[in-house]
């Protein structure tokens, strides 16, 4: 166990449920989680029985909510029935007038607007393939993942439109549609209001319905992309039944707390009143749509978005739209705790917030629980190639192991792998592997990739974890080449490979730099070329160049000698990370020259 688990508080007369007990009155026949078994692409899989077959279905419930205020954004807000008779109608323009059809790809790429939401629902619900992009990528990222997605057509925002200007030309795409754009820039898009009318005449839209493309549960429903170590990312293809398996293990999670404490599980009150969600992180990355979008229209909720984050902005729509749930990553949620309007802020109505996507330190978990003493927190773990949740940790559980990321969900098996391919024993430590309904399709045309990654409906996380004799899993390092800034993934081969291509630069190594809010910063160590000479200001001037702002180096340090390797010729990274972590923890940054 993590010796900082130490401090974590004593739960009396916790459990009052048994692990095993809990989960058979579950998943019983009849029980909300009913499972059965079911074969996915040739592998035997226990899935939700009661899990809806598909996102049109989904589309469907949004429309029945009416008059309700769905999404809230900037002062503007609309009602599920306005909302989804424009996401209605732009189905209906992209079936009729681009030709869109089952199987085709959609982009989108924006930042989190309300027309997001409108272009997810219209494209899942033709049976498109909705292939959202990275809102921070830069304008070659962003037409890579439309060339390699092969999307038909792609809908942006103003910034993304501006991006994509000088590459539109080469993209073949048979439309592009901006949305709050006073402009082109040359690129013959169309605005999206020419096409479906003005925000404030939704409500008058008709409610026609839509093409019914006949989908299947296993249908492709998106591609989302997730860094790959290359350098360029690689699109993740879910399905609907990938999608939906994530929402009914959401709620399983709560469940659990809920059953484990001795509580009979609460009766759906049908006259309880609308919850409040607030959506801060983006909608582009998996949690954003599969773990708050599509819950949020299921339930009939509402859903505050936020363009940008900002600590106090977060706590600003908390207390003004009486948030009751929310989530993050962990640096979002420590710069919430330490903001200076934290104590003037009435969070009386927040009673769920949940958080994933990073290392999260027990600190963290026993600070929030102390701040909030009237609900217990949560978190989640997952991937994009997990559709989001596949184990979750809360309420008690959570604080008796706040060093765990928790327990596997009903339909997910997981188990920790050597570097043989066979599995460990428990409480060894190995690469995690996870296998579920959840787990998507492969990669978006990359076979080898898809091979290597996925084995027998088994997904390889690249994370080093153990598991104890109760199932509860603690990650312990991650195997993949990688460091997460502030919940953003971020490759050290990407900075690298730009690094290494400046013409004073032999060698280079990209490490995380521990950071107490964001998690991590990007590092570098260069070893310069013979009798070259430059500095690190001007290095890191040259990376952000070139690469996405979160991507770029805080530090570089700048060497002649050579890097320590192993007897295979390997850079040790562990050896250069341990040396600029001394340093950068003793100097300021900003040093002129190489060593």
């Amino acid at each position: 166990m993590d010796k900082r688990a130490a401090a974590a508080p004593v739960v009396e007369n916790w459990p009052a449920v048994s692990l095993e007990e809990t989960y058979r009155t579950l998943t019983a026949p009849g029980a909300p989680f009913e499972m059965r078994e079911e074969v996915i692409r040739g592998v035997p899989l226990r899935t939700y029985a009661n899990a809806l077959n598909d996102l049109r279905q989904v589309f469907d419930l949004g429309r029945g909510w009416g008059d309700r205020e769905f999404i809230i954004y900037e002062g503007e807000r609309q009602s599920y029935g306005a909302h989804f008779r424009a996401a209605g109608q732009l189905g209906r323009v992209l079936h009729d007038r681009f030709g869109v059809r089952k199987g085709d790809r959609l982009v989108i790429a924006m930042r989190n607007l309300p027309e997001w939401s409108l272009a997810f629902w219209a494209g899942v619900s033709i049976g498109a393939v909705v292939t959202p992009l990275n809102a921070w990528g830069l304008g070659d990222e962003l037409a890579y993942g439309i060339t390699d997605s092969g999307a038909r057509v792609a809908i942006v925002d103003a910034d993304r439109l501006e991006r994509l200007a000088p590459f539109v030309a080469d993209l073949a795409l048979d439309g592009l549609i901006s949305v709050r754009s006073d402009t082109d820039h040359g690129t013959g898009a169309i605005p999206l209001d020419h096409l479906i009318g003005p925000r404030d005449r939704y409500a008058d839209l008709p409610d026609d319905p839509m093409p019914d493309p006949g989908l299947h549960t296993d249908d492709p429903a998106t591609i989302l992309y997730t860094s790959g170590t290359t350098g360029r990312p690689k699109g993740a293809l879910g399905t609907h039944r990938n999608v939906l398996t994530n929402v009914i293990s959401i709620a399983f999670n709560n469940a659990r707390a809920t059953i484990r404490r001795g509580d009979p599980l609460p009766a759906p009150d049908p006259d309880a009143p609308q919850r409040v969600n607030l959506l801060p992180v983006p909608l582009f990355h998996v949690t954003g749509t599969n773990s708050m979008l599509i819950p949020t229209v299921m339930a009939g909720a509402k859903l505050v978005l936020m363009h940008k984050w900002h600590p106090e902005r977060f706590l600003e729509l908390v207390e003004a739209e009486r948030v009751n749930s929310t989530t993050g990553v962990p640096a979002m949620v420590w710069q919430v705790l330490e903001s200076p309007d934290f104590a003037r802020r009435d969070l009386s109505s927040l009673d769920s917030y949940g958080y994933g996507g990073a290392a999260i330190a027990p600190e963290l978990t026993l600070k929030f629980a102390e701040l909030f003493p009237w609900f217990k927190p949560g978190q989640g773990y997952g991937a994009t190639e997990t559709s989001s949740v596949s184990i979750g940790n809360s309420a008690e559980d959570y604080l008796r192991r706040p060093d765990s990321v928790g327990l596997a969900v009903p339909v997910c098996d997981v188990k920790v792998v050597g570097t043989d391919g066979q599995e460990l024993p428990r409480g060894e430590a190995g690469e995690l592997w996870i296998r579920g309904p959840n787990v998507v399709v492969g990669y978006w045309n990359k076979p080898e990739a898809t091979a290597e990654t996925f084995t027998d409906g088994w997904y390889h996380t690249g994370d080093i974890c153990r598991i104890d004799e109760e199932g509860f899993v603690y990650l312990l390092d991650r195997a993949k080449d990688m460091l997460i800034r502030g919940g953003e993934n971020v490759y050290c081969v990407e900075i690298e490979d730009v690094l290494v291509a400046h013409p004073q630069v032999m060698d280079v190594a990209v490490v995380g730099l521990p950071h107490r809010i964001l998690g991590e910063e990007v590092g570098a160590l260069v070893q310069l070329r013979p009798g070259a000479d430059v500095t690190e200001e001007e290095l890191i001037a040259y990376a952000a160049r070139l690469l996405a702002p979160f991507k770029v180096p805080v530090r570089i340090d700048v060497r002649r000698e050579e890097f320590p390797r192993n007897a295979s010729g390997k850079t040790l990274k562990p050896v250069l990370r341990a040396e600029l972590v001394a340093r950068h923890q003793a100097e300021p940054a900003g040093r002129s020259g190489a060593s």
